[in-house]
């Protein structure tokens, strides 16, 4: 007898914490698209990428040329004249492996870019979602976006308008 009113205590305690917890969700794709300030930073983060892939591009053409060259004219030259060619070769494409790193890499200038320009959206967006979420009571808040496991929500908890009125950028 009193372990099944130990367990029915323990079980009436569990459904008064579920129930207490509210969930929203916010749909961060949407969100994204409606913010004026996040299409122009892709758009430069575009701008620099293409210009310095271009870049990358005309050097690699560069080497490829010295190449061409250099497999046209191996024949002809001496033995110093073709380890020279062969090392200004190999130091052109050192070169540009080194830029693209320098652009493209982990820590490159696009990495840079991105968090220069992104930075002040996400936090702004993290922002706005903490005060609604704070202020409703709600427990947790759920990217649509990104939770994969979702397989139905309904319309009710999606507070992503509330998030870009918040912002200034309300439909």
């Amino acid at each position: 007898m009193r372990k099944s009113l130990l367990i029915a205590c323990a079980l009436f305690a569990a459904c008064l914490t579920a129930q207490a917890q509210r969930f929203a969700l916010i749909d961060m794709e949407y969100i994204l698209r409606n913010i004026p300030a996040y299409e122009s930073a892709n758009q430069e983060i575009e701008q620099s990428s293409k210009e310095w892939q271009d870049e990358i591009e005309k050097l690699a053409g560069e080497a490829k040329s010295m190449y061409e060259s250099y497999q046209k004219t191996a024949s002809t030259l001496t033995d110093a004249q073709r380890t020279a060619k062969e090392e200004a070769i190999v130091n052109k494409e050192t070169d540009i492996a080194e830029l693209r790193r320098q652009y493209f890499g982990p820590s490159g200038e696009l990495a840079k870019l991105q968090e220069e320009l992104m930075r002040p959206i996400q936090d702004a967006i993290y922002d706005a979602v903490k005060e609604i979420a704070t202020e409703k009571g709600y427990a947790v808040v759920t990217d649509r976006a990104s939770a994969t496991s979702i397989i139905f929500a309904s319309p009710e908890i999606d507070i992503s308008d509330e998030v870009l009125a918040r912002l200034g950028h309300a439909k």
